[in-house]
């Protein structure tokens, strides 16, 4: 029996531009999205996230470059494409005459479900993204985070191979986001390529294996978010004793910003906040102010690992990124 050829990337993208007049979106932008995992896009507003994805769900054709969607390239097979992509786009558009499930309904027609599966495809959905009360409803009634839930629902109609999701959580309550997250997980572990772009970075951390940051329509920088854990960041100490956690850091010769006393802290404690290159240092910093007989009662990174690696690039520092 022969061996059997691994599968294709889900997503590769390859010296990609795509221009608007004299607008440039997307520049020589490369990448790759591993199938069964999730790989997170950030950057600042316009950074050319939006234009990528319509590209990759065959929207929009690129100027120059490529782009393949489990090994199809959609300027060459766009129906394919179509057909094992979910897209979510970050603004949902429902026909306002139509109830909540017969929007599922209708979507399922246009990817050519049977009747039958059709319907069971729609039940599922509709408990699987929490909308099974709200299936009688007119879709125009719905609130934002509910037309959010529907805009997936609606992605995952036809169980598409490739997931590409622009701003999911917006709107969603924290419940919803909960689930977002557990959906878009188990997808992973079942083999969907998911692409996400969100600027909730903390929950973006939670959700993710990989991270591409975009800038002026390039990719600038990539890592999985494991990987992220070695890069510098801030880390947050506080103590039940404002003057031995300042005596000891300062034995210790550690730099720091100011050791703020209880009165001036939400915690009540005295706190610090420290930059780290990476745990390991932190992991150390801790023992040794353990020993030091700091009375450390929190100790923890001040910001995600995503956050950090975002806030340290050159585009969050740019004017008007914030």
């Amino acid at each position: 029996m022969s061996q059997s050829t691994p599968p294709p990337d889900g997503i590769v993208v390859e010296h990609v531009s795509r221009a608007f007049g004299s607008v440039q979106a997307v520049h020589d932008l490369s990448f790759s999205a591993p199938r069964g995992a999730v790989t997170a896009l950030v950057g600042p507003n316009g950074c050319g996230k939006s234009t990528l994805m319509l590209m990759l769900a065959s929207l929009l054709a690129p100027d120059s470059g490529r782009v393949l969607v489990g090994g199809v390239d959609p300027a060459v097979d766009s129906a394919a494409v179509r057909a094992s992509v979910g897209w979510m786009p970050d603004q949902f558009g429902a026909w306002d005459s139509l109830r909540v499930s017969e929007v599922l309904e209708v979507m399922g027609r246009a990817y050519f479900l049977p009747t039958a599966q059709a319907r069971q495809r729609v039940d599922e959905l509709l408990q699987l993204m929490d909308l099974a009360s709200l299936a009688q409803q007119p879709a125009h009634v719905l609130s934002r985070g509910q037309k959010q839930r529907l805009g997936l629902a609606r992605a995952l109609i036809h169980a598409p191979s490739v997931l590409i999701l622009d701003e999911p959580a917006s709107g969603l309550d924290p419940a919803s986001r909960r689930r977002l997250l557990h959906v878009v997980r188990s997808l992973a572990a079942e083999g969907t390529t998911v692409l996400i772009s969100s600027h909730i970075l903390s929950e973006l951390e939670e959700m993710a294996d990989h991270v591409v940051f975009m800038d002026a329509g390039r990719a600038v920088d990539a890592s999985s978010i494991r990987d992220l854990a070695a890069r510098p960041r801030p880390w947050r100490i506080a103590s039940l004793h404002h003057q031995r956690l300042q005596e000891a850091l300062e034995r210790l010769g550690v730099r720091h910003g100011e050791v703020l006393d209880p009165q001036r802290t939400s915690s009540g404690h005295a706190e610090v906040i420290v930059q780290l290159p990476d745990e390991a240092t932190a992991s150390r910093l801790l023992s040794d102010l353990t020993a030091a007989d700091a009375q450390v009662i929190g100790f923890g990174p001040a910001t995600g690992r995503l956050e950090a690696a975002y806030l340290a690039s050159d585009a969050a520092h740019r004017e008007g990124a914030l």
